[in-house]
């Protein structure tokens, strides 16, 4: 039979035969088979009451049987019940007109409206199911919460009063669902409140594999659905040998939808107390992060501040600032507060900007001001940028084939102690490639680069010129072609081979060492010569120094393509019609054929990887440069090593006047091998990493990470130690482990 839709709503119930037949015309609409049916708040009434039907009750079932005598509508078979948002199922609902109770028996489901499931052996609800009770009550949560108590007693649709209670995220085993889950909180009672969306419990036991591990009077938590809620944070213990034993307790505040704050007072044996507060919001057209703390330490008061913020005008343009200030470089080393802080730990950087997108094209505005946190860093000497612009523009294609591409800018540097600069940059450039008829490439480019310059205290450091003020400018004009003639063969079983001869002769004027005595240097003060750099304008990484001559730049590019086997290499070298002294010795760039640079990359198979990268002498093929690194193994294991080595340091290059003295740092080469180690496995996961000065034989870092997470539980173990010196201390050792009980929050301990 077709399911049927019956309903009283709207009808005067009364004792005349009217109101029988009417209830028995009712009854007959369902028959034997499937039935859908609305009742109001049916209950026995006086002739001539109405009965209330603003939220009626909607179910189906197999079959419904009704006992006009008790007033009971009784449903059997797949009943499915449903009001006021809330959907009940059980083998059994029986509807009490009298009372207003539907009593529900037989696996029975409730389905709340904030998606919450709760199953029971036995449920009577009343009041639009909002009030009702519960026996041998289960709940699937959000976030894959689980709750189960052996009652429950429902007031107003809000408020769940639990008894006998037991709380996981854990999923049960498959193979023994009555074994204990990894870790659960099992308490004598518990209220369950909807509307503040938390979760109380009273005389609450922490298990773990049914091993009770920790007890709480008192615990609550936020309910798994809710993301934000405010409340105590993980503690922050541990000890130091700057600070000695510490306890920090954050607190997490909701401070309206668009923002919250965290408080994180500490106490220390050594130092002193301290307070770090940390500020959050998110507004309609960006963001803001605001930190600032204060505490004692070296019997004086001491403090930190850091802020970022990012907001966007309209599609084009945005404006932001980046804040980080300390008072002392001990503050921020005791307290570990440069993890919070950007960019390098032994420099806080500041800045302001203002950027904008085109089509095609980019603008930006923005100062910066830096602050020294080691005493090897004289803060004095660093820059203050206030301000740099620049503007980049790359066209399209002209009717000639061509594209134009501009880039200017302007600065200016202050030094308390060194150069103070002023500049003008543009540089131009015009490309134009084209195919020849046996599938050669080419590239005519026409670039210029023009500066303009005004600098104070030019004898200082980074340049220590021959006189006190510059003002002056210059222009470089170049053109380049480039070659390029790949060769591909299709070997079949053999794969592809490609054998790529490539070119480049630049033209310009002759430039030479003139120009480190008589411009100033802030965007070139260091670099590398590698097969990255082989080709192009300048080996530098600005303009400020600029390679000039006629020159040519030569290389042999191979791949051959085998399967799942990759191998593709390049060696080259630069050739030049006289001597460039603006390059150190030891450069491989200084005499008129420059050092070979070459690379070699080769993946057999998927988990094996090699890269090397090498820069060899011209003469006696010495190795002057060797950057190597190699990956092995799959997601189950992998090792990855690495290896460089210059003969030279470039970043002591500019400590002194060039070129630097016999003896100086410059010459010590750097030679460093590092190590790590990967796995996963399921659940676990481990990470380790070593670090290796090779010129002094000492280790420089070494660090791992073994992580356990399950879909309820995470254990992080971290161990880090430092063996360099900083600001005079003789490293530092950091242990973390932290647990994560998942909807619940986090405990850990950290030794430094």
């Amino acid at each position: 039979m077709d399911r049927l839709h019956c309903s009283r709503q709207g009808r005067t119930l009364a004792n005349t035969p009217v109101a029988a037949a009417s209830l028995a015309g009712f009854l007959t609409c369902f028959g034997a088979g499937p039935a859908l049916a609305q009742l109001g708040n049916l209950t026995t009434q006086q002739p001539g009451h109405q009965v209330r039907t603003d939220q009626p009750v909607t179910f189906t079932a197999d079959e419904v049987d009704y006992d006009k005598d008790k007033s009971l509508v009784t449903a059997t078979g797949h009943v499915e019940a449903w009001q006021n948002g809330h959907v009940m199922r059980a083998d059994k609902i029986t509807f009490d007109r009298n009372t207003g109770v539907a009593a529900a028996t037989g696996h029975v489901v409730l389905l709340e409206p904030d998606g919450e499931v709760m199953f029971a052996d036995y449920a009577e609800m009343q009041n639009n199911m909002n009030d009702g009770i519960l026996k041998d009550m289960r709940a699937l949560l959000q976030q894959n919460g689980k709750l189960a108590a052996n009652g429950a007693q429902r007031t107003g649709g809000q408020i769940n009063e639990l008894s006998k209670v037991v709380y996981t995220t854990c999923n049960l085993c498959a193979k023994d669902p009555t074994r204990p889950p990894l870790w659960q909180i099992r308490a004598s009672s518990a209220v369950q409140d909807q509307e503040h969306k938390k979760i109380e419990y009273t005389d609450a036991t922490l298990e773990m594999y049914g091993i009770p591990v920790a007890y709480f009077p008192y615990f609550w938590h936020a309910d798994p659905s809710v993301k934000r809620e405010s409340g105590l944070l993980p503690p922050v213990v541990g000890n130091s040998s700057a600070i000695g034993f510490f306890y920090g307790q954050p607190y997490y505040i909701v401070l309206d939808d668009q923002s919250d704050a965290t408080l994180l007072p500490m106490i220390t044996t050594r130092a002193g107390p301290q307070l770090d507060i940390e500020y959050r919001r998110r507004f309609n057209d960006g963001t803001l992060l605001l930190n600032t703390s204060a505490g004692y330490i070296n019997d004086s008061p001491q403090g930190s501040f850091a802020g970022t913020g990012q907001f966007n005008f309209d599609d084009t343009w945005r404006w932001g600032f980046t804040v980080n200030r300390a008072s002392s470089t001990d503050y921020v080393r005791d307290f570990h507060l440069t993890e919070g802080l950007s960019g390098d730990p032994n420099i806080l950087m500041s800045q302001f900007y203002v950027e904008g997108f085109g089509e095609g094209s980019y603008t930006r505005l923005d100062s910066k001001v830096y602050q020294g946190l080691t005493s090897a860093i004289n803060s004095s000497a660093l820059p203050i940028v206030l301000p740099r612009y620049t503007y980049s523009y790359v066209g399209t294609p002209d009717s000639l084939g061509g594209r134009l591409s501009v880039t200017t800018g302007a600065f200016n540097i202050i030094r308390s102690e060194g150069t103070n600069t002023r500049r003008g940059a543009l540089t131009v450039d015009y490309e134009r490639p084209f195919t020849g008829l046996l599938g050669d490439q080419w590239k005519i480019t026409l670039h210029g680069d023009a500066e303009a310059y005004d600098a104070s205290e030019f004898t200082g450091l980074p340049n220590y010129g021959p006189t006190n003020n510059v003002g002056t400018a210059r222009a470089l004009p170049q053109m380049a072609v480039d070659f390029r003639w790949p060769f591909a063969r299709n070997s079949g079983a053999w794969g592809t081979q490609i054998i790529e001869p490539i070119a480049q002769l630049v033209v310009a004027p002759q430039v030479g060492d003139s120009q480190l005595r008589r411009y100033p240097n802030e965007d070139s003060l260091d670099f590398e010569f590698t097969d990255a750099n082989l080709f192009g304008f300048n080996h530098h990484s600005g303009t400020d120094v600029l390679d000039g001559g006629v020159r040519a730049n030569v290389a042999l590019h191979g791949a051959w393509y085998l399967g799942g086997t990759t191998f593709d290499g390049l060696i080259g070298q630069s050739y030049r019609t006289t001597k460039d002294d603006v390059y150190p010795v030891g450069s491989g760039l200084r005499d008129q054929v420059s050092d070979i640079v070459a690379r070699a990359s080769f993946s057999p198979t998927q988990w094996l990887d090699l890269t090397y990268r090498t820069r060899l002498d011209k003469d006696t093929l010495a190795t002057h440069f060797s950057d190597a690194v190699a990956t092995v193994g799959v997601e189950k294991f992998r090792i990855s090593g690495g290896y460089i080595y210059t003969n030279t340091n470039p970043y002591s290059y500019y400590d002194q006047p060039a070129p630097p003295p016999a003896g100086n740092p410059y010459y010590f080469p750097r030679n460093e091998i590092t190590l790590a180690v990967s796995s996963k496995w399921g659940d676990y996961r481990f990470n380790g990493y070593a670090r290796r000065d090779l010129a002094t034989n000492q280790m420089v870092m070494i660090g791992a990470d073994a992580i356990y997470e399950d879909e309820c539980f995470i254990l992080d173990l971290k161990l880090y130690r430092r063996y360099t010196s900083i600001n005079g201390d003789s490293g530092s050792t950091t242990v973390l482990f932290l647990l994560t009980f998942k909807t619940i929050g986090q405990f850990g301990y950290r030794a430094l």
